[in-house]
């Protein structure tokens, strides 16, 4: 058998041993909570599971997950059980087909199964900021007067670049001449420091508006609409577990806008862990006795390193499994090989994170869409340097092959993939590279892995934790490539090693 193949059937055997679990997980009691992936939705979050834990559930918390649309979508789809959400966000954004009244907004989430609780307390309404002596300087009060200063550079968070009540109908509203860009939420508050950006999207409740002395622009047209904090969950909780929903209401009406912007403080400008500030607001509001056991670098270390594995190992090992003989079917088939390479390059130009959230639909959260997506992700350069291999041996090689006899299948076995091993092992090792680095978005999706620690220093301006998860990154990489070129010299024959 030939090395290139020999390699594909143990890894494949891995595929088979390890996607199983990762596909019959048993069901679980447990509840879970989802969140966004800016800091006072964590801690919102964080909230819900320490008292849904107090009320005797047991209760985990996804954070992070991503952006409105998803997380909705992943509460419809029972994915999650509960997270926190935004009135103004209901009603323009992710309901804004259905021209929804506010008093109705109940009833309307009754019929897609689903229920909240009453307002929380804080309007955390968008806004439009810019730092203050800027404004000061052009004489900037209010949205409309940006409309004389149309060279001013306005940088955006992705999600609100495409709301219903973002950006486009801002723009109109106000008849803005600027153009934007979208960038991270948390990165244009260091843009904005930097001189970089001019303005930028607020949420009126983030700490960081006091920290670096923002002037946030009035809204003279009300457009933007209140934002309410509520807790949406699923309706068939009320009956699976009612006391999870009776924790919840007890958020109603807890949480003033100072409050609510004190506990962003303590996360975004004091480095504390969400997961402990909503601990500390829960136990001192309620009288509870929350704990949250926050894991040493270390463990964290391992953990994240353990999930990453688990991503790359099987993704890679599905991409070797399938690519290897798509990449002989292209170069046997002439009338299949143009489409097979077609259809490979066509998915490597899907943006990974696209990539990810249309395996989410099918897949659900967690590591099956992650690794299902990365292993589509990695099969280009399998197949193209299969492909290659074959087609780049020699005429005179194959007219040697056909003069002993052998047959169509001997000679692929025992001349061709031979030949075409070294291209082939080339391609998996850049899959492997493809592979880590693409595997750090599965963060977003709940797949774990260094993608975690990133995202959360992202969130936080913390570069400690941004290189918690490159670093080991970076050297999973290199320790990964060196065990290839062990394997590379092990499996291929002494008379092409060198």
């Amino acid at each position: 058998m030939p090395p290139s193949f020999r390699l594909a059937l143990v890894l494949g055997l891995v595929v088979l041993i390890g996607a199983a679990p990762a596909r019959g997980q048993p069901a679980d009691s447990a509840l879970t909570v989802g969140s966004k992936k800016f800091t006072e939705n964590v801690i919102l979050g964080w909230m819900g599971t320490h008292l849904m834990r107090s009320a005797g559930r047991s209760a985990t918390h996804r954070e992070q997950l991503g952006g409105s649309r998803f997380l909705w979508e992943a509460l419809r789809r029972g994915d999650i059980d509960a997270y926190p959400e935004y009135t103004g966000t209901l009603r323009r954004e992710i309901l804004a087909g259905s021209s929804v009244d506010r008093d109705a907004l109940a009833d309307t989430l009754a019929r897609y199964g689903l229920a909240m609780t009453a307002p929380l307390g804080f309007n955390n309404t968008y806004a439009l900021g810019m730092r203050a002596a800027q404004a000061d300087s052009l004489g900037i009060e209010t949205i409309g007067d940006l409309r004389d200063h149309p060279n001013l550079r306005l940088g955006f968070s992705n999600e609100f670049m495409d709301r219903g009540d973002g950006w486009p109908s801002l723009k109109t509203a106000y008849a803005l001449p600027q153009s934007a860009r979208g960038i991270d939420h948390d990165i244009a508050y260091r843009g904005l420091a930097n001189g970089e950006i001019d303005v930028i999207d607020l949420y009126s409740t983030d700490a960081k508006i006091e920290r670096y002395d923002l002037r946030v622009l009035r809204d003279t047209r009300n457009h933007f609409p209140s934002y309410r904090a509520v807790v949406l969950y699923r309706r068939d909780l009320r009956t699976r577990a009612p006391a999870a929903v009776t924790a919840l209401k007890r958020l109603e009406d807890q949480l003033p806008a100072d409050t609510m912007q004190a506990l962003n403080a303590r996360s975004q400008i004091e480095q504390r862990d969400e997961a402990r500030v909503a601990a500390a607001f829960v136990n001192r509001t309620f009288d509870l006795d929350a704990t949250a056991d926050v894991d040493t670098r270390a463990d964290r270390l391992r953990r994240y390193t353990a999930d990453h594995l688990l991503l790359v190992g099987i993704s890679l090992g599905l991409a070797v499994f399938f690519g290897i003989p798509l990449g002989i079917v292209a170069a046997k088939r002439r009338w299949l090989g143009p489409g097979i390479l077609a259809v490979v390059g066509v998915i490597y130009t899907i943006p990974a994170l696209a990539l990810l959230a249309m395996m989410v639909p099918p897949l659900g959260l967690g590591r099956v869409p992650a690794i299902a997506a990365l292993a589509l992700y990695s099969l280009l350069p399998i197949v193209w340097t299969t492909y290659t291999g074959l087609k780049d041996i020699s005429s005179s090689l194959r007219e040697s092959a056909e003069a002993l006899g052998l047959s169509a299948g001997a000679k692929l076995w025992r001349v061709e993939l031979p030949l075409a091993a070294r291209s082939i092992l080339a391609g998996i090792k850049i899959a492997v590279i493809i592979n880590i680095g693409a595997a750090t978005l599965g963060a977003l999706i709940g797949a774990g892995g260094y993608g975690q620690p990133i995202l959360t220093g992202i969130r936080r301006a913390n570069l400690g934790l941004i290189l918690e998860g490159t670093v080991p990154a970076a050297v999973l990489t290199l320790l990964v490539l060196a065990l290839m070129e062990g394997l590379e010299r092990a499996l291929l024959p002494r008379s092409m090693r060198s």
